[in-house]
């Protein structure tokens, strides 16, 4: 069955009681049960919902696996995950521009673990094998990581980690599952902020975690029930309805990322652009100052200024004072994070209206330039 045809049947049949095409909302915090312990498989929603039910089937169907859990948020899976499986003293590795959200759970979440996180180039294999310790609890791969949208090579890493007794994390957010399968590459557990391109239209705070066998999901699924960090069943529904239309928006997306990425990349207010070759986000640096950017991000016309990513709607943002403002100066511009790198996610409108508007803001940015030169 391909992609597209899973993302609308897989997991979702018509409603066996009335026919609906669509499932129902089930908008219920408890269950009537026959007897004491006698129900139907459900008995509060925050340990089991239908609607969050059939989201979790349907993700693990896209992903290649049986098990899913989801979340209120991206970071709410997260932490289960690093709950589940970090132990005091323990060592993670992470990218070098792992981000800022994980970071801060890592160092500051966790501070009273005395974790060791490395993090490392993770497109170079020898500085992951001399990171990965018989200490390492977890290898935490983002592949395309934020905001870089540097690829690793999954397959060889889940080799080099499994030699150590490590599991490896693979953040799919970017990706999806429509570009990129990291179970069918030896990753352990992969996570979503079911946020951006899953849900897909700004409306929903979600995450998931997905492992590949029961022994691996047993823990992170007792957290979920345990913590109680569970989305509501109409922002289930709401995953679900736009999980329908994932591969028709990625493709999108990723045309206009890459048309995006060649304009950029052709123009002289540039430095550097960021594009994997797939996908759809571009960041670049801005040849500029950060007083350069702020004028930029602030002012396009279809490119929001905002956290997050992922939706129909184009967004912009500047990570060094947004989503990784968490990580100290010093260490972002050590990392290679710069301020004046501008991340953006192209959203489904027209090509070239979004290139346009871009080009617009660079344009000014230019001639104020030139009237500080010359004044």
């Amino acid at each position: 069955m391909h992609f597209a045809t899973r993302a609308i049947h897989a997991a979702q049949p018509s409603d066996p009681l009335t026919g609906a095409l669509i499932a129902p909302i089930y908008q219920t915090s408890t269950y009537e049960q026959d007897s004491p312990g006698v129900n139907l498989g459900f008995d509060y929603s925050r340990t089991n919902n239908p609607t969050r039910q059939r989201l979790e089937e349907v993700l693990a169907e896209l992903e290649g696996v049986a098990h899913c859990a989801v979340f209120a948020s991206g970071l709410a899976a997260e932490h289960a995950v690093l709950h589940a499986y970090l132990r005091p003293n323990d060592e993670v590795v992470v990218p070098n521009d792992v981000y800022g959200g994980t970071y801060r759970l890592l160092t500051r979440v966790f501070a009273n673990f005395n974790l060791t996180v490395t993090a490392v180039d993770t497109t170079d294999l020898d500085a992951v094998r001399n990171a990965v310790t018989g200490k390492t609890r977890l290898v935490w791969l983002e592949s395309p990581t934020n905001p870089r949208l540097i690829v690793s090579d999954i397959k060889a890493i889940c080799e080099i980690a499994h030699q150590q007794g490590a599991k490896v994390v693979v953040d799919n957010t970017f990706a999806t599952p429509l570009f990129q399968q990291p179970f069918a590459l030896g990753a352990d557990i992969v996570v979503h902020s079911v946020t951006k391109y899953l849900a897909g239209h700004s409306d929903v705070i979600q995450g998931a975690a997905l492992a590949r066998d029961a022994a691996t999901f047993e823990p992170i699924k007792f957290l979920q029930n345990a913590i109680g960090a569970v989305p509501a069943p109409l922002d289930c529904w709401l995953t679900l309805r736009g999980i329908k239309t994932l591969e028709l928006r990625m493709q999108r997306h990723a045309a206009n990322a890459a048309a995006i990425a060649d304009a950029l990349g052709a123009h002289p207010a540039v430095s550097r652009v960021y594009y994997p070759g797939f996908g759809g986000m571009v960041s670049f640096e801005l040849a500029g100052t950060v007083g350069d950017v702020t004028a930029f991000v602030s002012t396009r016309r279809f490119f929001a200024l905002g956290e997050s990513l992922g939706g129909v709607k184009s967004l912009v943002c500047h990570p060094a004072r947004m989503t990784h403002a968490s990580i100290p100066a010093e260490r972002r511009i050590a990392l290679g994070l710069s301020d004046t790198l501008i991340r953006l996610s192209p959203g489904v409108e027209h090509a070239a209206d979004l290139i346009e508007d871009l080009v617009e803001g660079l344009r000014i940015v230019q001639e104020k330039r030139s009237e500080l030169i010359t004044a």
